[in-house]
């Protein structure tokens, strides 16, 4: 499935993760739809089984290794997206919205 836990967690966590974690934050900044972080971070699976296959010898065409790892940065841009979103509409409409934690807000 997957080649290693530091490969995981070194290529798919921090390496991807942090472009998954650019890429909600960059939807999120733009107003574009939050069903938009799924492609990319699909897209960007692809490209993590790769790497992980070219750099560390992993296998290329593993369904639940691209799973594992579509479904981890899926998660992280899904979690960028909401922080982004939050802060961004409770500083852009301070009369309309509080902000009452890192994924929540209060309409006034």
């Amino acid at each position: 499935m997957i080649t290693s836990v530091p490969v995981f967690i070194g290529l798919t966590v921090v390496l991807f993760g942090g472009c998954a974690f650019m890429t909600g934050q960059a939807l999120a900044t733009t107003w574009r739809p939050l069903w938009q972080v799924i492609p990319y971070a699909l897209m960007l699976g692809a490209a993590d089984r790769f790497l992980g296959f070219a750099l560390f010898g992993g296998q290329l065409l593993s369904p639940a290794g691209w799973l594992l790892d579509s479904a981890t940065l899926v998660a992280i841009g899904l979690l960028a997206y909401r922080l982004t979103q939050v802060r961004r509409m409770a500083s852009q409409y301070p009369w309309l919205y509080v902000r009452t934690g890192p994924f929540t807000l209060r309409q006034l």
